[in-house]
């Protein structure tokens, strides 16, 4: 089903596929699956389903960390008792939410919210994490009400060689030519990393790319091998009935968290990072597409007229078709596929503190060679990578269309995940308000680790030291043993064993916590910082 670009309007139910069991689910994770099927039912443009999964994903990370606490919000944070229930917080934040941008889609989105709630024990608890969700949605909806999502604009198509215009066969007027005036989720404006201008016709590069984009993405290339054939379409999720690429980023995000066996807090955070990330990343993507000085034209523009280039090393081919068939009604300059997919790439390396993460993945687009269903990926680069090259393959962006979309995407996710949804300060309690001096934890390193993990301490007072190892359910997986300690400074390893000290504890995020009893006999001092994290990797 094709749909404007404004994508926010009713559309006929088609009917969501429901996960089929929620009660042992992550509620988080329940309600991106559905956002996901959302992306393939409703179709458009990326620009405004990156909007969708930012306010989405934003509301469920504020709802959860209302209750929580561990994390700065990123919008609000509801004044809420700790024991409400997170489940029902984040159910009811991702239905509010989604049935404002789709209020077509009521019924289905009720249906999961029924049997989220379902799943949960009737009670204070419940109620009140009800009452945070709808709370939290509403403030997410408000916030973002006048962001300039809707304030369309007439294009002037140019009509210069190098100038991008509507292409065969379709011919579609530009897709949200807008977008690069909506309003920042995170970064300063869409201008912050906006990249130097696409090569002059003559340049080298230029003509460099346009040997390979012809050579290598043409409909019935020969020179082209059947693994460049998988990637083109693997990476594609062009179509409406797909994910999208931002749903593709979103799936991976859900891949990866699932290995690391992140908590619903987590998997909150994490997804909201990398929703909020693709957010910006639309708006940077789209300010140099269109708000810049020159528009650049798609590939089957510039090679159908190379002989209008000024360029003697470009050779025209008045026929040339690309592998995709259409191309994307908007310019080429940036790949909007390549920023999407560094931006969630960035955001996930910076959580984990490392590229190395291997991951086996699926995609939404049906044209590739029958039994070729997944590919499999040693590091976030190499896919982030692989992405841009498909985009070759495909025969619908120029090769530095792509490296330039990698670098505004990769800056864009490290400035959101340096400046967002950071470890909150330390709570202060009664107990640590009569003694002024805390047990904390200055450092831990390497972080991440993959072999053993040093925790270096100071304590504030002599005394014997218990600290303990803990996951993110708040399980004690390791514990040093107890000894008496003077004040100072202290070093403990910890070789990533678990309690049996034999056992290897699985990859994933640990906390360091404990507490300090002074060897005068007053009362303990700490808990320490309880956000002194360790990611441990594979």
């Amino acid at each position: 089903m094709r749909i404007s670009s404004g994508l926010l309007v009713a559309a006929a139910v088609v009917g969501l596929q429901l996960p089929a069991s929620v009660s042992a689910a992550d509620e988080v994770l329940v309600w991106h699956d559905l956002l996901l099927d959302t992306y393939r039912l409703m179709g458009g443009c990326p620009c405004p389903l990156s909007r969708v999964g930012g306010m989405t994903s934003g509301a469920i990370f504020d709802a959860v960390n209302s209750i929580d606490g561990s994390y700065q919000p990123y919008l609000t944070s509801v004044p809420a008792s700790p024991t409400a229930s997170k489940e029902a917080a984040v159910a009811q934040a991702a239905h509010d939410v989604l049935v404002e941008l789709f209020p077509s889609l009521q019924a289905e989105y009720d249906a999961q919210l029924i049997a989220s709630l379902g799943a949960i024990v009737d009670g204070p608890e419940k109620t009140e994490g009800i009452q945070v969700g709808a709370t939290v949605a509403a403030e997410m909806i408000a916030a973002r009400q006048d962001d300039g999502w809707n304030n369309y604009q007439s294009y002037q198509y140019g009509n210069a060689p190098g100038e991008w215009r509507p292409t065969w066969p379709d011919f579609l007027p530009p897709c949200n030519s807008h977008w690069g005036t909506v309003t920042p989720w995170g970064i300063p404006s869409g201008e912050m990393f906006r990249p130097s201008p696409p090569p002059t016709l003559d340049d080298p590069i230029y003509t460099a790319d346009f040997i390979e984009t012809k050579a290598l993405g043409k409909v019935n290339s020969v020179e082209r091998n059947s693994d460049q054939y998988t990637n083109a379409w693997f990476w594609a999720n062009d179509r409406d009935g797909s994910y999208k690429p931002v749903g593709h980023m979103i799936d991976i995000t859900r891949i990866i968290s699932q290995q690391y066996e992140l908590s619903m807090v987590e998997n909150a955070r994490l997804f909201a990072l990398a929703s909020i990330a693709m957010a910006d990343a639309a708006i940077c993507a789209w300010d140099a597409k269109y708000l810049t000085d020159l528009d650049f034209w798609r590939p089957i523009q510039g090679i159908r007229l190379a002989d209008q280039d000024g360029n003697p090393n470009t050779i025209k081919d008045g026929s040339w078709v690309p592998l995709g068939i259409g191309s994307p009604a908007f310019p080429a300059y940036i790949s909007g596929h390549a920023c999407f997919a560094a931006s969630c790439a960035s955001v996930i390396r910076n959580y984990f503190g490392t590229d190395d993460i291997a991951f086996t993945c699926t995609t939404d687009d049906p044209r590739l060679l029958p039994g070729v269903t997944t590919q499999s990926y040693n590091s976030l680069t190499e896919a982030v990578t692989a992405n841009g090259r498909s985009r070759v393959f495909l025969g619908v962006h120029w090769q530095n269309d792509c490296d330039r979309g990698i670098e505004v995407g990769t800056q864009v996710g490290d400035y959101i995940f340096a400046n967002y949804m950071q470890p909150a300060p330390s709570s202060v309690d009664p107990f640590e308000t009569k003694f002024a001096s805390t047990l904390s934890v200055s450092r831990i390193a390497p972080n991440p680790s993959r072999h053993s993990a040093t925790v270096e301490l100071v304590l504030p007072v002599d005394g014997r030291l218990d600290l303990g190892i803990y996951d993110p359910s708040g399980r004690r997986v390791y514990g040093f043993d107890p000894s008496e300690r003077q004040a100072g400074s202290v070093s403990l390893e910890w070789n990533l064993v678990d309690m049996s000290r034999r056992q290897r504890v699985p990859a994933g995020v640990y906390f360091v916590k404990g507490q300090l009893v002074p060897t005068s006999g007053a009362a303990p001092v700490g808990p320490s910082e309880a956000q002194a994290r360790l990611v441990v990797l594979p």
